[in-house]
């Protein structure tokens, strides 16, 4: 079975690409336009394996998609490639809404076209997987209410926004088309070579160089973990044996405030790597004024792929993050140049932000 991973190499996508080449029966072509997020670096461990490729190339260019679809025989299309970073949607929405949102339609035509040039045995078997995000959903209150696959989407950010339009485009192209295409929405990941900017590696990270460890507002904040690597077993599952038509949410059943996971983030490092003096990087924690449109919560429920696909967490948040920061203590060859080239430890999403 030939996969096609747009994205690849970026956090989820490399994790999938990772995950897929385990597999001899699977061959992996990996396309990704090696954005700032993007790092081949982290696909190291298969670079050289018999069942893997990269393509660079841009998923807003058609004819690119098109042809590599061709040339390798593609079954099914993973679609991971996305601008993903909430803040940055905040402060340049433009690029989410080109990659996005034309980027998804770009990648349609050029997959409808593929898939009625098919015979009939392997148009069955095709797959159109588009990955998207619990974010579309909005906002949930303090009530233990969950997001079902039926949710209406609310989007709050320029991010969610583009992700939402990415996801009716696809569904219109199996409504309109009958395209086969499977979609699934998860909840916020985590793990081994997360870029830098997001919330638990740039804390880790920010704990190691003793500067300040930025929390939003109060820190109260829900959000459910994903651990990448069970994410990446779910996205097989959906590729392969979802139903078309079909989407499925895929959680971590690992709710925590904000300030939670950062304090955990800390402890972990109180015992793993002691600050001089005795003093806890708790005490490094600071308070920064809220981004616009912080939704308050997002929580899963997975019970429909659990049902439908006998997919369930094998990680728990706090073996997962427990994993993850020895992974970053241990790996700095990874996110040392990303850290000293391409971030400066700015807190992006203010830009934009309305006067009260």
């Amino acid at each position: 079975m030939n996969f096609l991973v747009t994205g690849g190499a970026g956090f989820i996508g490399s994790a999938v690409c990772r995950h897929l080449c385990a597999n001899p029966n699977y061959r992996v072509t990996n396309l990704d336009k090696l954005t700032y997020a993007g790092n081949l670096a982290s696909l190291r461990p298969i670079e050289n394996a018999h069942n893997y490729r990269f393509a660079h190339a841009d998923i807003c260019d058609e004819k690119a998609v098109l042809d590599i679809l061709k040339r390798d025989d593609i079954d099914i299309v993973m679609n991971l490639a996305a601008e993903s970073h909430v803040d940055r949607s905040i402060d340049g929405p433009g690029a989410f809404i080109e990659t996005n949102i034309v980027g998804t339609y770009r990648m349609l035509n050029a997959a409808l076209e593929y898939w009625r040039g098919l015979g009939e045995e392997r148009k069955r078997r095709f797959r159109f997987h588009h990955v998207s995000t619990d974010e579309v959903f909005g906002d949930l209150p303090f009530d233990g209410s969950m997001f079902v696959e039926e949710t209406p989407y609310a989007p709050s950010s320029p991010y969610s926004a583009s992700k939402a339009a990415s996801d009716h485009l696809v569904r219109a192209w199996h409504e309109s088309y009958g395209l086969p295409v499977v979609l699934s929405n998860c909840s916020n990941n985590y793990g081994p070579y997360h870029f830098p900017e997001k919330l638990i590696p740039l804390i880790i990270l920010n704990a190691l160089d003793e500067k300040t460890l930025p929390v939003y507002g109060a820190g109260a904040n829900v959000r459910d973990w994903l651990f990448v690597e069970d994410h990446a077993r779910a996205l097989e599952l959906i590729a392969t044996k979802g139903r078309p038509g079909e989407s499925y949410n895929v959680g971590g059943n690992s709710e925590r405030t904000n300030l939670a996971v950062v304090e955990t983030i800390c402890d972990l490092l109180d015992r793993r790597r002691p600050r001089t003096g005795g003093k806890s990087y708790r005490d490094l924690i600071t308070f920064v004024p809220d981004r616009p449109g912080h939704d308050r919560r997002y929580a899963i429920d997975a019970s429909k792929i659990a049902r439908d696909l006998g997919w369930t967490p094998k990680e728990n948040f706090d073996g997962g993050l427990a994993r993850t920061v020895g992974w970053f203590l241990d790996n700095k060859w990874w996110w040392g140049p990303i850290r000293e080239q391409r971030y400066a430890g700015e807190r992006l999403g203010e830009a934009r932000k309305a006067a009260p």
